[in-house]
């Protein structure tokens, strides 16, 4: 069958824009298709339903016009009667649509123009959304592309296939590009926008350095090492921690490379940011002491609750653990999680000697006793009355110059001491208007009512309805600052799970919740166990 010059441009041009746009034939066809309905109606009216279709073999195009079937006409460039329809195909019904051929038309000059548009828009959309879906499952890949423009310090990207965007903040310091200049970086988001699909790049995000090291160390790519976290100074200064699966495989020295070939590739890529390389660790202190280096650590002292670690370092290690302008422990910090407190050796003796003097004058007070009774029971390690209190009396008297009639006059001062506590926190309660239903709520002590009534937690209701953060405070990251917000119960040492403990119980007291039902084990007698053996 011979196919007409005009039906074989009308393929040539869907084929041509499908490769340039790359984007598929059918998508380019059907906007052809649009088009031709959208001119087809400015002539036969803007109500008629007109269906136009390509052959995509021939290239011949079918017009037709669809009628809805009825039983009374109305509108006869809509409709068609029952009638009329069943004698062009006996099967139809009410609600059917019929079609009907179309004479083949020549297009004018506007309706031309106005189907040039509608293809343009259709294709340019199958391009966004080709452009889309293909860089969306592209996060966290590295691509490479030529500049194309700067626009406001922000360097516009050609990707081949795609623009990107570098925002000037996500450009390393001191970094400037040109027209042409071929750049790598690393793609952090990509948003469907009205304008079209934006993808944008990274150079100072934390993975670029860890998609680097992949390309560059073999190891990584295959797993066997891995890279745990990395934390950056974009263009100075950055941490790395990596961990080998294999015992045999040393994870920092296959990082650094044969005299430091691989990671010298990634600081010029990263111009000249200097990295540290640190084994992981799954115990958090040793990894804190790596994180730190080259600072040498004397001491650590973890506090898991409050999320933060005490690190004591000889006196001349202080500023090499700090590092200037606090940048070593910063990044210290952002690598492992932790908030990190640094001592010298004097400031930790110092504050130990403090700490020691103030549990003396606080046992001298409390129990009544000279200094050297006093300084021996902080020495044996005893903190607070309460540990004097309540503790095994063999622990008191088994300390070199009490016997057990001197331990048993301690712990009686000890309780005395405490009972007048209580009896002054209850009055201060009562004064600070606390409802008594507050104390009958389980966990809940005296001291802890006064801080109540401090913050305006007076009845039971006001208890219950706190959230954790309000009795055990917060914590929030700011500019690379962590700044703590205290909450109702600050100086308790409550845990969060301790917290919530107490608000559950506190809306379970109040009505609002029915308690839990505690499990209950199934007990089995001996006269159905001998028979389940038997």
């Amino acid at each position: 069958m011979a196919v007409s010059a005009n039906r074989l441009e009308l393929l040539q041009i869907a084929d041509a824009v499908a490769r340039e746009k790359v984007i598929d034939r059918k998508i380019v066809l059907a906007a052809m298709e649009d088009a031709i309905q959208k001119a087809a109606r400015s002539r036969y009216g803007s109500e008629t339903e007109v269906r136009a279709e390509i052959n995509s073999r021939t290239g011949e195009i079918k017009l037709q016009r669809l009628l809805q079937v009825v039983e009374e006409l109305d509108n006869p460039a809509i409709q068609i009667s029952l009638a009329e329809a069943r004698l062009k195909n006996p099967a139809a019904q009410v609600g059917d649509l019929i079609a009907e051929p179309l004479p083949p038309m020549d297009f004018g000059r506007i309706a031309a123009q106005s189907a040039k548009q509608v293809i343009v828009q259709k294709v340019r959309e199958a391009e966004r959304d080709r452009q889309y879906d293909e860089f969306k499952d592209r996060i966290g890949e590295i691509v490479n592309g030529a500049v194309k423009r700067i626009e406001y310090g922000n360097v516009i990207v050609d990707l081949g296939r795609g623009e990107a965007i570098v925002r000037r903040d996500e450009l390393i310091p001191r970094e400037a590009f040109r027209n042409g200049d071929r750049v790598r970086a690393y793609v952090y988001d990509v948003r469907r926008e009205q304008r079209g699909p934006q993808i944008f790049l990274s150079r100072t995000h934390p993975q670029f350095m860890a998609k680097l090291f992949a390309q560059e160390v073999p190891e990584i790519y295959d797993n066997i090492i891995e890279v745990k976290s990395v934390a950056r100074d974009p263009g100075s200064r950055a941490k790395i921690a990596v961990y080998s699966r294999d015992s045999s495989i040393d994870p920092v020295g296959a990082c650094v490379g044969m005299r430091g070939s691989r990671v010298q590739a990634v600081v010029q890529e990263l111009q000249g940011e200097k990295i540290d390389i640190i084994p992981w660790s799954p115990d958090a202190a040793t990894f804190i002491v790596n994180a730190l280096q080259p600072a040498e650590v004397s001491k650590v002292v973890l506090d898991e609750d409050a999320g933060r670690i005490e690190v004591v370092v000889p006196d001349d290690q202080l500023s090499l653990a700090i590092g200037r302008r606090g940048q070593n422990v910063r990044l210290a910090s952002q690598l492992t999680g932790w908030d990190i407190d640094i001592l010298t050796e004097q400031e930790e003796s110092e504050r130990r000697q403090k700490e020691f003097a103030e549990r003396t004058q606080l046992f001298m007070q409390a129990l009544d006793v000279d200094e050297v009774v006093a300084q021996l029971l902080a020495t044996e390690g005893f903190t607070t009355i309460d540990e004097l209190a309540y503790v095994d009396l063999d622990e008191i008297a088994g300390i070199e110059g009490f016997d057990e009639e001197t331990a048993t006059e301690i712990q009686s001062r000890a309780r005395a001491h405490l009972e007048q506590i209580e009896a002054e926190q209850d009055a201060e309660r009562k004064t600070l208007g606390v409802e008594d239903a507050v104390r009958e709520v389980p966990g809940v002590t005296t001291a802890m009512l006064v801080a109540f009534g401090k913050e305006g937690i007076k009845t039971v209701e006001d208890l219950a309805g706190c959230a954790t953060d309000d009795l055990i405070g917060w914590t929030e990251r700011k500019n690379g600052e962590t700044i703590r917000h205290d909450g109702a119960l600050k100086g308790f040492e409550l845990s969060k799970a301790e917290a919530e403990a107490i608000i559950m119980a506190a809306r379970v007291h109040a009505g609002w919740i029915e308690a839990m039902p505690e499990p209950v084990e199934d007990e089995v007698s001996e006269d159905e166990a001998e028979s389940t053996e038997g």
